[in-house]
């Protein structure tokens, strides 16, 4: 089993993660060396709980912070082991976001039987998140264990290049079906296209104006647009169905229920169409005027955006936690065969992070 050294540099602590292979279904042993590193750090309690590892401080000082990330990675690309190229680091999980794992337990390493610490640490280390939502390590921790989530403020990992990128938007994605009756081409009067029954729904969300709001100074934009579509029989048939996924992104003041109603009504099905909900998670509002949550935003000097996309995030909103993204790296290399993160993006995130758990509440 691979031995980490939390209390090392976090750019090296993230290489010796990537070299631990992690994909998704085959966290055990990342979980196994996270797990003996975190029981030998002092002062703390630790919880394994399927290949997810916990870890907490009990100082009771006066605000508690959970740090969450996620262990699995996408399957590897030919890029496990990681190398370093100048002030690049490459390799899976380099981005998304075991940079991320490796600033919170070195924070909580370095911090937790610290006289410096002014808030208390929740660490969480969990698996699944790249998968169903079903596997996700998170949600069994919220489910079995919701004492450990538990705070004032939660900070994910996630790649945001070292920005707080505050809440997330909420996701619905319905199939759409037309159903017609099938004919010959040359005899088309015969039959009923199902595709152009879909078509004047296209037509509405092709012409769609989204909306933006400003939400705790976050600008989110929504967004609806057909992401996959499907009709066909024969190049001389006319076809009886044609089916659609429609996916509707939604500011986090609506709940699923009205972002479901809104998307209904732009869309105004009409006869011999239906849908069924194929996906729908809800948002989470960005919280900034928490004041555990306020002062994050301080110690990074004031600079914050909305999250445009769906993170785990919402899991804590759900709980009435204000949380944000905060982590290293480009979310644009998430899952790529050259993903890469600066290092001096990781120092930064875990000097900022260090400046918010040691200054006073």
């Amino acid at each position: 089993m691979t031995s980490l050294n939390l209390a090392a540099d976090p750019v090296t602590l993230t290489a010796q993660l990537v070299d631990i292979p992690s994909p998704s279904h085959h966290e055990g042993a990342i979980a196994d060396a996270v797990e003996a590193a975190v029981r030998r750090v002092p002062g703390v309690e630790v919880l394994r709980f399927r290949n997810n590892v916990l870890a907490r401080t009990k100082r009771e000082l006066p605000t508690r912070v959970i740090l969450a990330g996620h262990l699995d990675t996408v399957p590897p690309a030919d890029n496990v082991p990681s190398h370093r190229e100048g002030d690049v680091l490459f390799g899976c999980g380099t981005v998304d976001m075991k940079s991320g794992d490796a600033v919170f337990l070195h924070a909580l390493a370095t911090l937790a039987d610290s006289p410096a610490l002014r808030r208390d640490i929740t660490l969480i280390c969990y698996e699944g998140e790249e998968v169903a939502d079903e596997f996700n390590g998170l949600g069994h921790i919220a489910a079995e264990h919701p004492e450990w989530l538990r705070g004032d403020v939660a900070i994910l990992g996630e790649p945001s290049g070292a920005v707080i990128e505050a809440g997330c938007q909420g996701s619905i994605r319905l199939r759409v079906v037309a159903s017609g009756k099938r004919a010959h081409s040359a005899r088309g009067w015969m039959g009923v296209n199902a595709m152009h029954r879909l078509a004047p729904v296209m037509m509405r969300i092709a012409e769609y104006q989204a909306r933006e709001v400003d939400i705790d100074g976050c600008r989110y934009r929504e967004g609806l647009n057909i992401v996959h579509c499907e009709s066909g029989v024969a190049t001389n048939t006319i076809p009886d169905e044609a089916w659609m996924f429609v996916n509707f992104r939604f500011a986090p003041d609506r709940s699923v229920a009205q972002a479901l109603a809104h998307m209904l009504e732009v869309l105004a099905l009409p006869e011999g169409v239906s849908y069924h909900i194929d996906d729908a998670v809800a948002g989470a509002l960005p919280g900034l005027s928490q004041p555990a949550a306020a002062e994050l935003v301080s110690a990074t000097g004031g600079v914050f955006r909305a999250k445009y996309g769906w993170t785990d995030v919402s899991r804590f909103s759900a709980l009435g936690i204000p949380a944000v993204n905060f982590g290293p790296g480009d979310p644009a290399y998430c899952h790529t065969r050259d993903e890469q993160c600066p290092v001096s993006m990781i120092t930064e995130v875990s000097e900022t992070l260090h400046r918010y758990l040691t200054t006073q509440a």
